[in-house]
């Protein structure tokens, strides 16, 4: 990554686009999502992240998706998790790479077609891809 152009990264605007096009333009609420993740990142190849959604997971309440999406990455859309009323319980745990510091936003798209979100911010000491891995 230390060899992209500066236009190649992901930036706010970028991120922003990605939540557009997940939503459908849709609004987002805060609260309902628990992002957890470290708030100083030491190594940014393998940053552990878990996500959790406060919902009862019955047929007629349930997360369908639940979106990890990083400001200043290559990409700004990391990952997506597909879920049902079957799925038990939404929490999900993954590591991730951060290439810069910045804000992390996790995005739960429900069965109703409402959105919620949570953000935090991760300073990153090492960046991803520096060192070539």
């Amino acid at each position: 990554m230390a060899l992209l152009p500066r236009h190649a990264w992901a930036s706010p605007e970028l991120r922003d686009k990605a939540l557009n096009e997940l939503t459908g333009g849709r609004p987002i609420s805060d609260g309902r999502v628990t992002l957890t993740i470290p708030q100083v990142a030491e190594n940014g190849l393998s940053v552990y992240t878990t996500v959790q959604v406060d919902s009862p997971m019955t047929p007629d309440d349930h997360v369908k998706k639940i979106h990890i999406l990083a400001e200043r990455n290559p990409i700004a859309r990391l990952l997506t998790w597909h879920l049902g009323p079957r799925s038990g319980t939404a929490k999900v745990s993954t590591n991730i790479r951060l290439a810069a510091t910045q804000q992390v936003t996790a995005l739960a798209e429900m069965s109703d077609g409402s959105f919620w979100r949570d953000i935090k911010p991760v300073v990153v000491t090492i960046a991803a891809c520096i060192d070539g891995g």
